[in-house]
């Protein structure tokens, strides 16, 4: 990947977490951290999908302003997290900092992966670096770095229908600006197993979570496999 187009993402990333806010003090549970597969709060499963124990090195792909990465901190559990946006990184550092066992880096994935000499017990994406890289380069990467009987496990939003593989993703700017534009990869379920079977991973689940109850009805697409 060019030094110009990783410029580019980190500006169009860095524009995205300005408009984001700031993850809540605590949470339903009153709980400072915790762990979050989907875009709704209080729902969904947790760190258990990616069968963890205290000691394990974890690797958070595009892990935006740290939330995820810092629980799993908390739980005594090497959280590494890596995110191309320097503002992103910023704010998980000013939050975050003091967990001991936490660690972030800004970098692309691809590259930390192929970098990387000390491999991962899991892998995972909440709507990051595993959405926004082309699997041809990220999953043999992951592949290769996670030890044997680790977890890759990634959340997305699940696909539109007929709109399948490179798509793209606009970050809205000011009202006079084009928005920004970044690539995302989207797949079916059955097009994300053969993939991932294809670079040599196993037990392969990918399923869509339905949205809680109420209005809203995009649900989470959460895709699990093994190394």
């Amino acid at each position: 990947m060019s030094g110009a187009h990783v410029t580019d993402t980190a500006i169009a990333w860095d524009t995205y977490s300005r408009q984001r806010p700031e993850r809540r003090p605590v949470n339903a549970f009153g709980e400072e951290t915790w762990f979050n597969w989907t875009q709704y709060a209080d729902h969904g499963p947790g760190v258990e999908l990616l069968e963890v124990q205290p000691g394990a090195r974890v690797l958070d792909l595009g892990c935006g302003k740290g939330g995820n990465a810092a629980h799993l901190a908390t739980l005594g559990v090497i959280a590494v997290g890596v995110d191309v946006s320097p503002c992103q990184l910023a704010a998980a550092q000013e939050r975050w900092g003091w967990v001991p066992g936490l660690e972030f880096h800004q970098t692309e994935a691809v590259a930390f992966l192929r970098e990387d000499q000390q491999g991962f017990d899991a892998v995972y994406s909440v709507y990051g670096a595993a959405w926004f890289t082309d699997p041809a380069l990220l999953l043999p990467a992951i592949r290769e770095q996670l030890r044997p009987g680790g977890r890759l496990v990634f959340s997305q939003r699940p696909p539109v229908p007929g709109c399948y593989g490179c798509q793209a993703s606009y970050i809205p700017r000011g009202a006079d600006e084009d928005p920004l534009v970044v690539k995302r990869w989207d797949y079916e379920p059955d097009a994300w197993e053969q993939l991932l079977k294809e670079y040599g991973f196993t037990d392969v689940d990918a399923t869509v979570l339905a949205a809680p109850p109420g209005n809203r009805t995009v649900g989470t697409f959460v895709v699990r496999a093994r190394a």
